[in-house]
């Protein structure tokens, strides 16, 4: 198949403020890691700049391949008992306002990290009191006990991605299934927790299919909704079909908001954390 071109409203420059000249030097010095940086996200800058970075816990690699991203099958670590007290101290040494955590699929624990994510939680909650947090989890295989826990653990936002739509979701997603993940988004706003979701376009899906995947998540409780364009990291990751116009992000944004999402951020470069901090101002209002 032949590559399709990127536009030129995919290029970005990273400018810095002394906020993100600030955050960058602690991240350095202290060698934190953090799925900002290592993941390249474009939106780096600017989220450091606000004081909102997105951490990544329990190793660098996961159980489960996809075929959209970079994560792939590779070395999986083991538990560190430490790792949530670290997570919360480098949250706190990089003084951040809004902290979202994110983690590699762990299908090969007995309880997929569900009891590592909910210590997380808590640790970050008590070095941090003042911290906002938000939590991107994986589906936990369905298992409604696991979902629990984090439930239970209580952070602002509990973010679980859909991905894509319906008709494509078999085909980049190796293990998720589209239901399941609607399961997981409908039980953690059943929970009294905020329930958010990201997808990706540009994968061959059509308006349509993208607004019914919106309708989907309303039905379930969702109230956070972040659409960008999906970037294929390697020839061997599954192509992009399109690079959808920012016009187009545009008016999924509206329609979005029209079927009653609190917030939506759509757009070229948006990731499942971009403006993550305005969500509980959303909320508040």
């Amino acid at each position: 198949m032949e590559r399709v071109r990127k536009p030129e409203w995919l290029k970005i420059s990273i400018g810095a403020n002394e906020r993100y000249t600030e955050t960058k030097r602690i991240v350095d010095s202290h060698c934190l890691h953090t799925i900002c940086s290592s993941g390249r996200c474009p939106n780096m800058g600017e989220c450091w700049g606000r004081g909102t970075a997105r951490h990544q816990r329990d190793g660098k690699s996961g159980a489960r391949g996809r075929r959209v991203d970079n994560a792939g099958r590779r070395h999986l670590q083991t538990h560190d008992p430490q790792e949530p007290t670290h997570v919360a101290e480098s949250v706190r040494l990089m003084k951040l306002s809004h902290a979202v955590v994110t983690s590699v699929d762990r299908d090969d624990l007995p309880d997929l990290g569900a009891a590592h994510w909910a210590r997380t939680i808590r640790e970050i909650r008590r070095l941090n009191p003042d911290t906002t947090l938000e939590v991107l989890i994986p589906d936990f295989q369905g298992r409604r006990e696991l979902v629990d826990q984090v439930i239970e653990a209580r952070p602002d936002i509990i973010g679980h991605n859909m991905e894509t739509v319906r008709r494509i979701s078999p085909l980049v997603r190796s293990a998720a299934r589209y239901d399941t993940s609607l399961d997981v988004i409908r039980q953690i706003a059943d929970g009294g927790v905020t329930a958010k979701s990201g997808i990706m376009v540009g994968l061959g899906e059509t308006t349509a299919e993208v607004e019914e995947l919106m309708d989907d998540l309303r039905a379930a409780g969702c109230r956070l909704l972040t659409i960008g364009q999906y970037l294929q990291p390697s020839h061997r990751h599954y192509p992009v079909a399109e690079y959808v116009t920012p016009e187009q992000f545009k008016r999924y944004k509206e329609t979005g908001l029209a079927k009653g999402f609190t917030q939506v951020e759509s757009g070229p470069l948006v990731r499942s954390s971009y403006h993550a901090e305005k969500s509980l101002l959303h909320l508040k209002k």
